[in-house]
């Protein structure tokens, strides 16, 4: 049986972070995603939805394909982008006004892993492992087959294996990581700096070219160690915090008032195996009006 009436504010205040949440994993952009947000929503209020058995479904079906649509101008955007690309934080914890459902596909390593990813490959992996649509449902969505839908989805699943196989460090190991690199950091402490991270790490900036940041990524415990204290002896940040992003905590870094970068980590083992800076100032004004 069909839906009695159009689309009431309850239902979709209801389904709105599925809504999202579908457009973040597949854009890597809160900016991006509230765009289809509100596109899904003037499409849903302008729409007869009296034959839509499942709304939730309807609703993903349409952000899906807006977001590939604006995913696929996006890559020609991005291919020009002035150096690393780190996708937009997505502020997530028990304070957050607008839940989004945390899982290893909003992390920023999944994120990083997926923009490698052809658009039809990332539409046709996030409907079905993060929201179980049949593949005859996502081949409407790209427009091929089943079948081809299938391919698709198992083809992405091999390419991040990687990431997703690798053990996930705790909330408490990463902010216990995060808390002793900005003691090491704020104090010039080289050696500690240098026995936090892992000897193979990599360090990855993104400003996007509107702000000072490395322009391609730095391997190395000791070279990164020395970027860092650079780093802070220039900027002289005067206040941060923890934060959690992406459903792990982060280090927010503040000067006078101002966001001025937002570092999250990948830890093995106790030792940071990935640090990610972000810079851009876009990216940051967006998160900074919610911490």
């Amino acid at each position: 049986m069909g839906r009695n009436g159009g689309l009431t504010a309850a239902e979709w205040e209801t389904h709105r972070p599925a809504v999202f949440g579908a457009a973040y994993r597949i854009l890597g952009s809160v900016a991006e995603a509230e765009d289809v947000v509100q596109d899904v929503w003037l499409r849903a209020a302008a729409a007869d939805l009296s034959e839509v058995r499942d709304l939730r479904a309807w609703l993903v079906t349409v952000a899906a394909r807006t977001s590939l649509n604006v995913l696929k101008s996006a890559r020609v955007q991005r291919e020009s982008y002035v150096g690393p690309w780190l996708p937009e934080p997505l502020l997530t914890g028990p304070d957050v006004a607008a839940q989004v459902v945390v899982d290893e596909a909003v992390s920023v390593a999944m994120l990083l892993v997926m923009e490698r990813l052809a658009p039809a490959e990332r539409v046709a992996l996030v409907l079905h492992d993060v929201f179980d649509f049949p593949f005859g449902q996502i081949a409407e969505v790209l427009g091929n087959s089943p079948a081809a839908s299938r391919k698709l989805a198992s083809r992405a699943r091999t390419r991040i294996a990687d990431v997703a196989e690798q053990p996930r460090a705790s909330r408490t190991e990463t902010e216990r990581a995060l808390r002793a690199f900005k003691a090491a950091a704020d104090t010039g402490d080289m050696a500690g700096l240098v026995e936090l991270l892992a000897p193979d790490a990599v360090y990855v900036g993104d400003g996007g070219g509107k702000a000072t940041a490395a322009r391609r990524p730095v391997l190395g415990a000791e070279p990164i160690a020395l970027l860092l204290i650079r780093q802070v002896e220039i900027r002289r940040p005067d206040a941060a915090r923890i934060v959690e992003v992406n459903g792990l905590p982060a280090l927010a870094t503040f000067h006078g008032g101002v966001l001025v970068w937002l570092d999250t980590v990948d830890v093995t083992n106790g030792r940071i195996t990935t640090f990610r800076r972000l810079v851009n100032p876009d990216k940051l004004e967006r998160l900074a009006g919610h911490i």
